[in-house]
């Protein structure tokens, strides 16, 4: 099948990346990662190594409880509100949760005060806070992080060998 001149004017790497299945992020990718925190979020490597920080720094409870409240506001049956809700609240919310977030005691008190009758919206503030609390202290964190980095500098080197489709 013929490319498109457009096509057969850019490099062997942007005519072939999207056919290939061994892609990866590219380096321009990789460092359009710290152009904000939702362009992190947004890519499935990005997101992948921002895990891998945030468990080395024991606060990975954040972006799992981001993820999950991301997924809460798509549910469209009552009953799944409810039961997705009750598993945000005991896994992220109440004393003592297995991976409980740092939120404060307002917020916590709202959230509990309202968990018997969720709405899509009921974890909206708390989400609101935890991001901000990502995009300021453990995004700029990870930007300076080995793990950042490492992924970069690889971008570059792999970049630097020049791919040759008919090998």
């Amino acid at each position: 099948d013929k490319l498109p001149k457009t096509a057969q004017a850019k490099d062997h790497n942007a005519i072939f990346r999207d056919r290939c299945c061994f892609h990866r992020s590219s380096a321009g990718e990789t460092m359009a990662w710290s152009e904000s925190v939702d362009t992190l979020l947004a890519n499935k490597d990005g997101l992948a190594a921002f895990r891998t920080f945030l468990k080395s720094e024991f606060s990975e409870e954040n972006v799992e409880f981001w993820l999950a409240c991301e997924d809460f506001k798509k549910t469209k049956s009552s009953t799944k509100i409810t039961s997705k809700a009750q598993k945000i609240y005991s896994d992220f919310i109440q004393a003592d949760a297995p991976k409980e977030i740092n939120i404060d005691f307002h917020t916590k008190n709202h959230i509990s005060q309202n968990i018997s009758e969720p709405t899509l919206s009921c974890f909206d503030d708390a989400q609101r806070l935890i991001y901000s609390l990502m995009a300021k202290d453990s995004f700029p964190r990870f930007l300076r992080s080995e793990v950042y980095k490492e992924l970069v500098k690889k971008q570059e080197n792999r970049n630097q060998k020049r791919w040759l489709p008919f090998l």
